[in-house]
C-alpha cells in the first residue's frame, strides 16, 4: 500500500513538473496569442461591422472588398516590397518566376506612391519602345493607375500576346508626360545578351537578369572568353533589375576562393543571420574586373558588386545603383491568398547595407537619358554596322558609349601594369 502511495506521489510530482516546464517554455517563446493581435482583430471585426450595417455613403460595401483593402494598406504601410497577394495576383507571380509571361516587359517597383520603372528587360516591346529606368507609368489606356497602384499597373498592362497597350509615362528628367502604344509579347527573360572580345585581353559579358539559368549561362560565357584568350573582364549589369539571390551567388562564385563570404542576410535577431558562401570547387578566376553599374541595377545586381567591389576584386564604373537590398519571401495563406513580406536585408561582405543606400561607383561616369536611350537602341540593332545606314534607319548617328570606354581604359592600364606571367595564372592560361 505505501509503495503505491509513493509511487502515485512521485508521478504527480513528474506531471506538475512537465506542466511547470511547459508553461515556462510558452511564455518564454511568445507562443500565447498576443492580446494585442486579439485587440487588433476585435477592433477591425468592430469596424466592418458597423460599416456593414449603416453605411449609406453609396453602393452597399463588399465585406470581402473592405478586407482586402485593409490588408493590402496594411503591408503598403510596412515597405515598399512587401504586399498582400490576392489568388489572381498570387497566380502572376507564380508565373512570373517560370520566366515566361505575356506583357511589355518592364520591371516596376512601387517609389513614393508611383508606379516606376526599374528597367526595361532586354530585347522586349517595352525596352523597344523607349521606356527608361525612372519613367513612371501613370495611365493604361487611357485611365489612371488606381489603387493598388502596382497590382493594378501589373493587371493592365499584362495581356494576350499580339495585343496592344497604350501606355502613359510621366519622365522625371524632362517633366513631361508622353503615351506609347506597345504590342505584348510572351516575354522570355534571356540572360546573357552579349559575351565577346571587345579588345585584346578584354571580356564583355552583359548579363540582363539573375534568373535560374543564368548562373550557368554566366560560366559558359566566361570558359568562351577564356580560350578566346580573355585576361580582363567587363560585367555589364547596368540594367539589370535582379532576381533570385542564389543566382548571385553563383555569378559570384568563380572569383572567390571555396568557403569564403560573398553576402549575407539579417533578419530581426540576431540568430537570423545567414552567410552565402562559395561552394565552387574549381580554380579561382583572379584576372581584372570593372563592373558597369546605373540606377537600374538592382537587387542582385548590387549583391555581386557590393562583393566584388568589398574584396577589392573589382572596379565599380557607372552610377550609383538602385538600392533595393531586402529579401522577401511569399507565404501562402489558406484561402489562396498569400503574403510577400520583407524578412531580412542584404549585406555585402564588409557589412553594408544596400537597401536605399545602392552601391556608389568607383569611377563615376554619368549617362544623360537621352544618351541612355540611343545606347539602347545601338546595343539592340548591332546588325547596322554602317554609320550612314544606322542614321537614316533610327535618326541618329551612334554615340560612344562612355560608361564602356572608361570600364575598357581601367582595365587597359591594369593589365600594362601586370606582367604577363602573372595575367596567364589560374583558369585565364588556357590556350585559344
Amino acid at each position: 500500500m505505501l509503495k503505491r502511495i509513493l509511487i502515485g506521489l512521485v508521478w504527480v510530482m513528474v506531471a506538475f513538473n512537465a506542466a511547470y516546464l511547459t508553461v515556462r517554455i510558452v511564455r518564454d517563446r511568445d507562443l500565447f496569442p498576443s492580446k494585442g493581435i486579439d485587440a487588433g482583430a476585435e477592433r477591425f471585426r468592430e469596424t466592418v461591422g458597423l460599416i456593414e450595417d449603416n453605411y449609406a455613403g453609396g453602393p452597399e460595401p463588399s465585406v470581402d472588398k473592405l478586407t482586402d483593402t485593409a490588408l493590402e494598406d496594411m503591408m503598403k504601410s510596412l515597405d515598399p516590397h512587401s504586399e498582400y497577394l490576392t489568388r489572381k495576383r498570387f497566380n502572376t507571380v507564380q508565373n512570373d518566376l517560370k520566366g515566361e509571361f505575356g506583357g511589355i516587359g518592364v520591371q516596376i517597383e512601387l517609389k513614393d506612391n508611383r508606379v516606376t520603372v526599374i528597367a526595361p528587360i532586354a530585347g522586349t516591346p517595352g525596352e523597344r519602345a523607349g521606356i527608361m529606368r525612372g519613367d513612371q507609368i501613370v495611365g493604361v489606356n487611357g485611365k489612371p493607375i488606381e489603387d493598388p497602384p502596382l497590382n493594378n499597373a501589373i493587371e493592365k498592362l499584362r495581356g494576350r500576346p499580339g495585343t496592344t497597350v497604350d501606355v502613359t509615362l510621366h519622365r522625371p528628367s524632362t517633366d513631361k508626360d508622353f503615351d506609347v502604344t506597345i504590342t505584348r509579347e510572351i516575354i522570355k527573360q534571356e540572360t546573357i545578351r552579349t559575351a565577346e572580345i571587345v579588345e585584346p585581353g578584354i571580356g564583355y559579358i552583359h548579363l540582363t537578369q539573375f534568373n535560374e539559368r543564368s548562373g550557368i549561362e554566366f560560366r559558359q560565357a566566361l570558359d568562351k572568353l577564356e580560350h578566346e584568350g580573355m585576361h580582363a573582364l567587363i560585367l555589364d549589369l547596368r540594367n539589370n533589375p535582379g532576381g533570385f539571390l542564389s543566382v548571385a551567388v553563383e555569378v559570384a562564385e568563380p572569383f572567390f576562393n571555396k568557403g569564403e563570404l560573398i553576402v549575407y542576410t539579417q533578419g530581426r535577431t540576431p540568430a537570423s543571420r545567414d552567410n552565402y558562401t562559395a561552394q565552387g570547387d574549381g580554380p579561382r578566376r583572379d584576372y581584372p574586373i570593372a563592373v558597369l553599374v546605373n540606377s537600374g541595377s538592382a537587387s542582385a545586381s548590387e549583391v555581386v558588386t557590393g562583393a566584388l567591389c568589398d574584396t577589392h576584386r573589382a572596379v565599380v564604373v557607372g552610377e550609383r545603383t538602385f538600392g533595393k537590398g531586402s529579401v522577401q519571401t511569399i507565404f501562402p495563406l489558406r484561402n489562396g491568398d498569400a503574403l510577400r513580406l520583407t524578412i531580412a536585408r542584404y549585406y555585402t561582405p564588409g557589412g553594408r547595407v544596400i537597401q536605399e543606400e545602392g552601391i556608389e561607383p568607383d569611377i563615376e561616369v554619368p549617362i544623360s537619358i537621352d544618351d541612355e536611350g540611343k545606347l539602347i537602341v545601338q546595343r539592340l540593332r548591332r546588325d547596322y554596322r554602317d554609320s550612314a545606314g544606322f542614321k537614316e534607319r533610327f535618326g541618329f548617328e551612334p554615340i560612344e558609349d562612355k560608361q564602356l570606354r572608361a570600364a575598357e581604359d581601367v582595365l587597359r592600364g591594369v593589365l600594362a601594369m601586370t606582367p604577363s606571367e602573372a595575367r596567364l595564372g589560374g583558369v585565364a592560361s588556357a590556350a585559344p
